[in-house]
């Protein structure tokens, strides 16, 4: 029964794929299709025009347009943030207490399964998708990406991996959850002993990794086309943006990483169905954690290379000054590329790997802190003596720094052999990891969402409401992961569902300030879509008095352009004071900017 729904699925998605394919060369004329940046054609052709866009769902459903696109990556990936968040939800629900109470041990691990995965593939790329598909041509001048349908490909490539990574939740006959965890380590993974991981849900997570795998390599591949050959002629190197920097290293550690996670996992379900014996069946079991950790550790740069950027990039604006030691903060995010694909093994020190091959993964490990430290420095240095102003997407910038901090120094201890042997897989690790992932990479994502939320609504959000979901979110992300800090150092190991009485204090803790950063992200939720449908219009190209600092950028260029072009609807807007989020109108005193 089994091996026959197996067989089924494969036909469908074979016969789906070939549709699709079929669709695509019969509707689209490859050939003649030129996306140049200056507008300028091919085939002997001077130029393209552009007909209107469709309208409602067809425009989605069609759109090549990079801004489209980069909201539907944004859409996208708060939906997966929403789903991974309520799962964990559940998850601290249930660690509040040390008996089994709500949920069962199996669909415990499914969540914790899940819930890694959601995160991080996901969310955690395709909200950093968004913001760099929306801003990079605005960013470098160009009229839209190097390869604008390949760009459409790389997101539809993501709704189906979403549903074949959550497909063992769906009412599925003899489908269950994956309960590998996110490292999917094997044998575990390759379905032996006597769990229940031989179960077709495995194959259908590791399929939909897949695809994410295939977007991610696709869009990155876009990426580097657009920045080096689609900038204006005025944008060089020299003067390119710090935002664009870190996408275009984070594209370059993708193209290396992702294609090597999609060959382990291609080796893994050949072992699963076919009888091969790449790490079961007569293979190595360790080679799995090799081949998963050279991706894996390139993916938390991947994930975290953008959010520096991001906040490299807003934080200078609210502190009345230019990033300082920019070019320092471009040599050290090179370095980080270069040096992530040094450091893979210090996740693997209680495996038994040689000592010296330990000694050496640890020099690296502890290396690669240098230019993140680097970094910090500049964040810090450019705030000194600045004019600092604490919008919401700077209180953002500070947590990032803050957390970015915290997380970075207990990375430092697991990085030493002697420590993580005692440390390895305990809540300590847990609370390391968030405190980057959530403290530092989501804090980042909110930022530029606040930032910049004129720019893709037209309108402002609730300057009171944005402050009150930074504070939850600050508060919570340090309530929960620092318990967990504290776990750690009990010897609490992670990846349980029960636990002995006397840590049941310190999850408690850690539950509730689950449940802070819960009410944080539902005051975002309604400010977000409320304020877009709802909130004051903007009709200043300037909406954070960037001017009056000479920090005013390519993207409020274009956006002031796009208001002076704009059809007038008629009717007055809110007052101005209502948009700059300090507070005050915008012929307040300097003083009293500075207070607010």
């Amino acid at each position: 029964m089994q091996v026959n729904g197996q067989l089924a699925l494969t036909v469908l998605m074979g016969v789906f794929l070939v549709a699709v394919a079929a669709w695509l060369a019969r509707v689209e004329n490859w050939r003649t299709y030129t996306p140049l940046a200056g507008g300028g054609g091919a085939y002997g052709q001077e130029g393209y025009t552009s007909e209107e866009k469709p309208s409602g769902l067809i425009r989605w459903l069609t759109t090549v347009d990079h801004k489209d696109i980069g909201l539907l990556y944004g859409t996208y990936g708060l939906i997966a943030f929403a789903v991974g968040g309520l799962m964990v939800v559940v998850m601290r629900v249930e660690l509040a207490d040390p008996g089994m109470t709500l949920i069962s041990n199996t669909y415990y691990n499914s969540l914790l399964t899940s819930h890694g995965i959601t995160m991080l593939f996901l969310f955690g790329t395709p909200i950093l998708a968004a913001f760099s598909n929306y801003l990079i041509p605005l960013l470098i001048d160009a009229d839209d990406m190097a390869f604008p349908r390949i760009n459409a490909i790389a997101f539809w490539l993501l709704p189906p991996g979403a549903l074949l990574i959550w497909a063992g939740f769906f009412p599925i006959p003899d489908i269950i959850p994956a309960q590998t965890a996110w490292t999917m380590y094997t044998p575990l993974s390759a379905g032996l002993g006597n769990g229940n991981q031989a179960n077709a849900g495995v194959d259908l997570m590791l399929l939909g990794l897949h695809l994410t795998g295939v977007s991610a390599t696709m869009g990155a591949i876009n990426f580097i086309a657009t920045i080096f050959t689609e900038r204006a002629e005025e944008v060089t190197w020299a003067n390119l943006d710090i935002f664009s920097w870190t996408i275009l290293t984070q594209s370059g550690l993708i193209l290396f990483a992702f294609p090597l996670l999609g060959s382990a996992l291609i080796m893994l379900l050949f072992d699963r169905n076919l009888g091969t014996a790449f790490f079961v069946n007569g293979g190595d079991p360790i080679l799995w954690q090799h081949l998963f950790w050279f991706f894996g550790h390139p993916e938390v740069y991947i994930l975290v290379l953008p959010p520096m950027g991001i906040v490299s990039y807003v934080l200078p604006r609210f502190s009345g000054r230019r990033l300082f030691g920019f070019k320092f903060v471009v040599y050290s995010t090179l370095a980080i590329g270069v040096l992530s694909f040094g450091v893979w093994a210090h996740h693997m020190f209680t495996t038994g790997i040689d000592p010296r091959l330990r000694a050496s993964f640890m020099a690296i490990s502890l290396a690669i802190a240098i230019p993140s430290a680097v970094k910090t420095f500049n964040w810090i240095t450019t705030m000194w003596n600045g004019r600092v102003r604490l919008t919401t997407p700077m209180l953002y910038c500070i947590g990032f720094v803050s957390n970015f901090i915290i997380g970075g120094v207990t990375g430092v201890f697991l990085a030493s052999v002697p420590i993580d042997l005692v440390l390895h897989d305990t809540y300590y690790v847990v609370g390391h990891f968030h405190y980057i992932v959530m403290g530092a990479i989501a804090f980042a994502g909110f930022a530029g969402l606040y930032y910049w939320f004129p720019l893709y609504t037209g309108r402002m959000y609730q300057r009171t409401l944005g402050k009150a979901h930074f504070w939850l979110s600050m508060v919570g992300t340090n309530v929960t992961f620092f318990a967990m800090i504290l776990l750690g150092y009990g010897g609490m190991p992670r990846r349980y569902a029960t636990y002995l009485p006397q840590f049941a204090t310190l999850h408690q803790v850690a539950t509730l300030g689950a449940v802070i950063l819960l009410a944080g992200q539902i005051i975002f939720v309604w400010n977000f879509v409320q304020s877009w449908l709802e909130g004051p219009k903007v009709e200043n190209g300037d909406p954070w008095n960037l001017k009056e600092d000479n920090l005013y950028t390519a993207e409020w260029n274009w956006y002031d352009r796009k208001l002076k072009t704009a059809v007038a609807d008629g009717g007055e807007e809110e007052e101005e004071e209502a948009l700059t989020d300090g507070g005050q109108a915008a012929d307040a005193t300097e003083t009293d900017d500075d207070a607010n």
